[in-house]
């Protein structure tokens, strides 16, 4: 690898942008694909985006030429609003998929070293939160608390980022009132489809470990982009 590929990839990963180098194995050319330029109109930039959906490299060949596609990709993230019992039921089981989580609830009593061990807390209001973690395309939302003086702002600060995946815990009916709320916080009813709500696949889920399971199944579906019933 070159020293100037080398520093581009370096500078990439700094400003939080996912790319692939792409080495065509026969002579050993290299070149660096960067994922928000890809227009899917070729072969290999179609390989080179399920590649970085996947998070893995691999070789393919395009046109009787073998390419090996090195993925380059920023940390997933999870980002909880509301230190809630579902909350400690999906924090470990995102962690184990390699999630880094962060757990967003200004009510100290809830949000405790005790009840949440190994994770990070921030006991900050959550808008506030979320705009000094910054939300990046590898980045998840989750609101859980059900009060809408915590979960909406949240809601607004994420659907105005580019956060891959944005949920909200709540009922049909819960929803529809909060969508008519954050149409009247000029939200357009476009960015409200963005909200996965109901949070969760449709799998029957009641307990909390069976909506966390919901959850991280559903944020897998969006990541990479599968289509799920």
């Amino acid at each position: 690898m070159k020293a100037t590929t080398l520093q581009a990839i370096v500078q990439a990963r700094r400003q939080e942008q996912a790319v692939a180098l792409v080495t065509r194995l026969e002579d050993h050319h290299q070149q660096i694909y960067f994922a928000d330029n890809l227009q899917g109109s070729h072969k290999l930039e179609q390989a080179i985006d399920e590649a970085l959906r996947s998070d893995r490299s691999k070789v393919v060949e395009i046109e009787g030429q073998k390419q090996f596609i090195q993925v380059f990709n920023q940390p997933l993230r999870l980002l909880i609003v509301g230190a809630v019992h579902i909350a400690q039921a999906l924090i470990p089981i995102a962690q184990n998929c390699a999630y880094e989580v962060i757990l967003i609830d200004p009510r100290r009593a809830f949000a405790t070293e005790e009840r949440f061990p190994n994770v990070e807390l921030k006991n900050e209001w959550p808008d506030k939160a979320l705009k000094s973690l910054g939300i990046n395309s590898r980045t998840a939302v989750v609101t859980l608390t059900h009060d809408p003086k915590l979960d909406e702002p949240a809601l607004i600060e994420a659907l105005n980022s580019k956060a891959f995946y944005v949920g909200a815990l709540g009922s049909r009916r819960t929803h529809q009132a909060r969508c008519q709320r954050l149409l009247e916080a000029d939200i357009s009813t476009e960015i409200l489809q963005r909200i996965h709500a109901p949070i969760g696949l449709d799998i029957g889920a009641v307990s909390p470990d069976e909506i966390a399971v919901s959850i991280v199944a559903q944020m897998t579906a969006v990541l990479r982009n599968k289509v799920v019933s």
